[in-house]
C-alpha cells in the first residue's frame, strides 16, 4: 500500500494512539492522530483521509457525536469504531447508520490491519463510481432534449422504426441523433450504452 495511504486515528488513550500509528506506518500506511473528537474539529482544515480509526469513550465529544457531525458534513469517511465489549450494541447501532465497521479491544494486529486495508479499498471504490457518475452526468448534459428521448426509447428497447413513431420524426432522423448520442457519451455500441445508462437510472427518469 502506498505510504501517501491516510488513516485518521481518534482516541483518548495516548498509548493506543501511538500504537496504531506505528503498526500502521510499518504496514506502509501514514496515519495522523488526535487525543479527541474536539481536537479533531478544532482543526479547521479537513484533512483527506481514506479511512478513520474512531474510539466510541471519550471525554467532551464523544466518536458517536462525532460521527453524527460527520455525517451532517457529508464528509466520505470510512470509520471503524473502536469500542469496548460494553459500547458493542452502540456500535451495531452505529454500522446501521453508516459507520464501516468497528473493533472490540483488545483487537489482534492482523484483524485491524485487515479492516483498515478493507475501508481503504471500499473508499476508493466508492470514489471511481462518484467518478464514473460524474463523467456520465456531464456527458449525458452535453445531450439535446431530443437525444435525451432517443435514449430513453432505446433503453426501453425500441427499433429505430418504434422511436420515429412515438417521437414523430423520419427513422433517418432517429438514426442521426443516435449516432450522435453514442459519440457523446462514448459508447461504442447499444449494450455499453444501455449499461451505463442501467448503473445510473436517475440520469434519464422522465
Amino acid at each position: 500500500m502506498a505510504r501517501d495511504c491516510q488513516v485518521c486515528i481518534i482516541d483518548n488513550d495516548e498509548a493506543i494512539r501511538e500504537s496504531l500509528h506505528l503498526l500502521l506506518f510499518a504496514d506502509g500506511l501514514s496515519s495522523c492522530t488526535y487525543e479527541s473528537a474536539d481536537a479533531f474539529l478544532e482543526n479547521e482544515k479537513r484533512e483527506q483521509f481514506e479511512c478513520m480509526l474512531l474510539d466510541i469513550r471519550m471525554p467532551g465529544t464523544d466518536g458517536l457525536e462525532l460521527f453524527s457531525i460527520l455525517r451532517q458534513e457529508h464528509l466520505p469517511y470510512p470509520v471503524i469504531f473502536i469500542t469496548g465489549h460494553g459500547d458493542i450494541p452502540l456500535a451495531v447501532s452505529a454500522i446501521k447508520q453508516g459507520a464501516y465497521d468497528f473493533l472490540t479491544k483488545p483487537f489482534m494486529e492482523g484483524e485491524l490491519l485487515a479492516k483498515v486495508h478493507a475501508a481503504i479499498a471500499h473508499n476508493r471504490s466508492t470514489k471511481e463510481q462518484s467518478q464514473e457518475l460524474f463523467e456520465l452526468r456531464a456527458r449525458l448534459s452535453s445531450c439535446t432534449p431530443r437525444e435525451h428521448d432517443v435514449i430513453r426509447l432505446l433503453v426501453r428497447g425500441l427499433p429505430n422504426r418504434g422511436i420515429a413513431e412515438t417521437l414523430g420524426i423520419s427513422p433517418r432522423t432517429v438514426e442521426i441523433h443516435r449516432a450522435h448520442v453514442m459519440e457523446k457519451m462514448q459508447a461504442s455500441s447499444l449494450p455499453e450504452l444501455v449499461r451505463m445508462v442501467s448503473n445510473f437510472s436517475d440520469l434519464v427518469e422522465s
